[in-house]
């Protein structure tokens, strides 16, 4: 069974850090593509950051260049989005993604979600 399971979400004043955490089972993550995206209510979920399964190269969405760092965990099956001065902007629904290409498509997984909320 395909888990991905989030934490590391919580409350944090501006300017403070949070460290997210993915732990996935049932499929063989060192094969995946990992992604954290986010979603506020009432917006689509946006892509935040992306490490490629083939050589750990790194994206990031503008918005957290320099401030987000993605990383992973092979023997540990575990994804983290090490996220520094955060602002209000950053407040959403974090999520865990696990892709990678599977016929003339692509299989996808995804964890629950994690709330971070960025308050004074």
């Amino acid at each position: 069974q395909v888990q991905l399971v989030e934490s590391g979400g919580g409350l944090v004043q501006p300017g403070g850090s949070l460290r997210l955490s993915c732990a996935a089972s049932g499929f063989t993550f060192s094969s995946y593509t990992m992604s954290w995206y986010r979603q506020v209510p009432g917006k689509k979920r946006d892509v935040v950051a992306v490490i490629a399964s083939a050589d750990g190269s790194t994206n990031y969405a503008d918005s957290v260049k320099g401030r987000f760092t993605i990383s992973k965990d092979n023997a540990k099956k575990t994804v983290y989005l090490q996220m520094r001065s955060l602002n209000f902007e950053d407040t959403a629904v974090y999520y865990c993604k696990a892709s990678r290409p599977f016929g003339t498509g692509t299989a996808s997984y995804w964890g629950q979600g994690t709330q971070v909320t960025v308050s004074s």
